[in-house]
């Protein structure tokens, strides 16, 4: 190894090649031609790529936390890319302490997932609630549907307008679709290729990655930070495949009358206690499985089929899956019940309803966001 540090170009962390289960692992044998190439990627980086193989590294969430600390000593812009699936989810605790006095512009991408007849500017004003009764102060708040390309150029001429020649810090928390956002701000300058790894796995970019916007500025991608109480923690690549949409997302209506269940998956049970017969909506990927029963022996039920009718999470992940928790919830009016990592249903009438997710599991109750 050379005596001054080497970085991957992919995810921002520094070479070694002596620890294969510590971030920026690279065999030596592959470290010199890499350099000769100016393209020198850790082996994680590469599997990821070119195989779309993501392997696991041993980090923590204070290390994520502890990167981003030093912004709010900064004179910069700082951009916080959330999801428009998860929204209370993907909001950064304590954003305000971390970026001090710098402005903040809010990005909610993944907006081509939703039904085309949303409302839009009912839907910023929603989020810009969301963030105000947070105490969050904005500079304006943007959508973007960064895999498709939509709204980037308008991103990078409020990026622009807004940052006076300053630096520009882009935050996100896992899976929110940062780094892919960042790639297609960098082809709409004009750079061809992708310059850091895209991933829709947790914790892909490693250490911060500065790309120059001349020569006194750049836009810098920090880490994702994993989000405990996101229902994505810890589960598998598979898994995440049919838990993250990629696709429009197709509201599904289920009239429930009192003591009907639905299971989503075997992620997220649903219970509808008591009240009038209702078309409760869910909004999540598509490709989940929904199992509508009677409420009467829907834990049997629930214990019978997890990991097998009841998928995902399969077999295995169960093992390790923690407890089950029930919230329980008094609708008195239309509001949506949103859980982290996964999506959120419509209950568009007053009435009990009882929701089952994993210990840790966040779970909002908040007004309707459609």
């Amino acid at each position: 190894m050379s005596e001054e540090p080497i970085y991957c170009i992919g995810c921002g962390a520094e070479i070694q090649s002596e620890n294969p289960n510590q971030r920026g692992y690279t065999p030596q044998s592959v470290i010199k031609k890499g350099l000769e190439n100016n393209a020198l990627y850790c082996q994680r980086c590469f599997k990821l790529r070119h195989y779309n193989q993501l392997e696991s590294i041993e980090t923590t969430e204070e290390e994520f936390t502890a990167i981003l600390n030093g912004i709010a000593d900064t004179h910069a812009l700082v951009v916080n890319v959330i999801d428009i699936f998860d929204i209370a989810g993907s909001i950064i605790p304590g954003i305000q302490r971390i970026i001090g006095n710098n402005d903040l512009l809010f990005v909610a991408n993944k907006v081509d997932l939703l039904p085309k007849e949303i409302n839009r500017n009912r839907l910023k004003h929603r989020i810009q609630k969301i963030l105000s009764d947070q105490g969050i102060h904005v500079y304006d708040v943007l959508f973007t549907g960064a895999a498709k390309n939509q709204g980037i150029d308008a991103l990078y001429r409020t990026i622009e307008q807004a940052r006076h020649g300053r630096d520009v810090y882009v935050v996100g928390v896992a899976n929110v679709g940062k780094s892919t956002l960042i790639n297609a701000l960098i082809k709409s300058r004009g750079i061809q290729g992708e310059v850091i790894t895209t991933s829709q796995y947790p914790g892909t970019t490693l250490d911060m990655i500065e790309i120059p916007f001349d020569d006194d500025t750049a836009l810098i991608d920090t880490p994702g930070i994993i989000h405990d109480g996101q229902l994505t923690v810890g589960l598998s690549h598979k898994t995440l495949k049919q838990i993250l949409p990629t696709t429009e997302v197709r509201p599904r209506i289920y009239q429930l009358n009192p003591d009907q269940t639905l299971f989503i998956g075997g992620l997220v049970q649903v219970d509808y206690v008591s009240g009038p017969r209702q078309g409760i909506v869910v909004y999540a990927s598509n490709q989940l499985n929904i199992h509508r029963r009677k409420f009467a022996g829907a834990d049997v039920f629930y214990e019978k089929h997890v990991g097998e009718l009841l998928s995902p999470p399969t077999a295995k992940e169960m093992e390790a899956s923690p407890k089950r928790i029930t919230k329980h919830y008094s609708i008195d009016e239309p509001c949506d019940i949103a859980i982290s990592g996964l999506g959120w249903i419509k209950v568009p009438k007053a009435g009990q309803v009882h929701i089952h997710v994993p210990k840790g599991v966040d779970v909002f109750k908040r007004a309707p966001l459609i």
